[in-house]
């Protein structure tokens, strides 16, 4: 009998998956009843603000105090949230930028708290975070004095990261003019492997995406990385090395960019413009960042933070299986997803 091709066998797997999530819908975690702890809660820091949700009122009161304010939004059993609060805040220096500089508000992805909005509208926390379009935790707004948002933080960042994007809002580098991409280039580069990455499969410079949509039903990924980047060398040598996700990402066409190159690069509208332009556009923030077109070359979706193997390899499936034209929230599909494996026998680790 012959055996079917390891590709043709995730597809397969993946689209069972799919029918299973499919009839697995649900509205997020189950409520507690007052008074009880969700066991996957992760305990804030006491500084957080002790806020009544109205948000107008929260931003008076942080710029009273000559700060601004963060709009955090978590879930429980989150492991960056978890890491983001251990790590992150755990490092003195952020922590004292932090409580110096801004007032920081926790909101529950799917809470069912009151809310009062910035434009003074009724809503709900989870109401609220559908219409942000918030798709992972955690996810942080940084607003100004006027209550909007200055910097949008999706995902985990990396200490040394985060405490560049504290600084920049903070110090208000967006009123003179200076983007994060730009402020972030400047600093001294963290550690890394110095050299921009290749994948066996993906196109080569020159990028000519636009010819390559015409060319191909297929979806495309595009990797906007640099050089000096510890986390595209681990996302390169470790996560994108697994045999899962290398089945994944067969389903993709695949471009990776040097986000801050000045070469010319045909963009997927058909464009010819320098590399650092278009991530510019697309409001790249992070590297590694993978953005995500269908076949008409529209972006469907993106990546932006720090995410190991489980995330990834959802996010590929995510979009090959066409699941984002029915279920826009990627946290449920990861969740979805977890359990159908977990029923299946597959126990996942988040952080592996």
């Amino acid at each position: 009998m012959k055996m079917p091709s390891p590709r043709r066998h995730h597809l397969a797997w993946s689209l069972l998956l799919l029918g299973t999530l499919a009839g697995a819908a649900s509205d997020g975690p189950a409520e507690l009843a007052p008074g009880m702890q969700n066991p996957g809660y992760h305990e804030q820091p006491a500084w957080f603000k002790a806020s009544f949700l109205d948000l107008r009122e929260d931003v008076a009161e942080a710029t009273a105090q000559d700060k601004r304010l963060i709009l955090y939004f978590y879930q429980d059993g989150c492991p960056y949230c978890a890491k983001l609060l251990q790590e992150n805040l755990g490092d003195q220096s952020i922590s004292r930028r932090m409580q110096a500089s801004f007032d920081v508000v926790a909101i529950n992805l799917w809470g069912d708290r009151e809310v009062t909005g910035l434009s003074g509208d009724l809503t709900t926390e989870k109401q609220l975070g559908a219409d942000l379009k918030v798709q992972f935790t955690p996810t942080m707004l940084l607003l100004d004095e006027a209550g909007q948002v200055v910097l949008r933080i999706n995902g985990y960042f990396p200490p040394h990261r985060f405490k560049a994007a504290l600084d920049y809002v903070a110090e208000r580098r967006e009123q003179i003019g200076e983007s994060f991409s730009d402020y972030v280039a400047g600093l001294d580069p963290a550690e890394a492997k110095g050299t921009l990455h290749t994948q066996g499969s993906f196109l080569k410079a020159p990028f000519r995406l636009a010819d390559n949509r015409d060319a191909s039903m297929r979806p495309l990924v595009v990797m906007f990385e640099q050089p000096t980047c510890r986390d595209c060398d681990e996302l390169h040598e470790d996560i994108l090395k697994r045999e899962p996700v290398i089945y994944a990402l067969s389903n993709f066409d695949g471009a990776i960019l040097d986000t801050y190159s000045r070469d010319l690069v045909q963009t997927v509208d058909g464009r010819e413009i320098p590399i650092r332009d278009w991530a510019a556009e697309l409001g790249i923030k992070y590297t590694p960042s993978l953005v995500f077109f269908d076949a008409a070359g529209r972006e469907v979706f993106r990546t932006e933070g720090y995410f190991k193997a489980f995330h990834i390899h959802g996010a590929l499936d995510y979009v090959a299986t066409g699941t984002y034209l029915w279920q826009p929230s990627f946290q449920r599909y990861l969740a979805e997803r977890r359990e159908a494996l977990a029923e299946s026998g597959l126990e996942v680790d988040l952080m592996d």
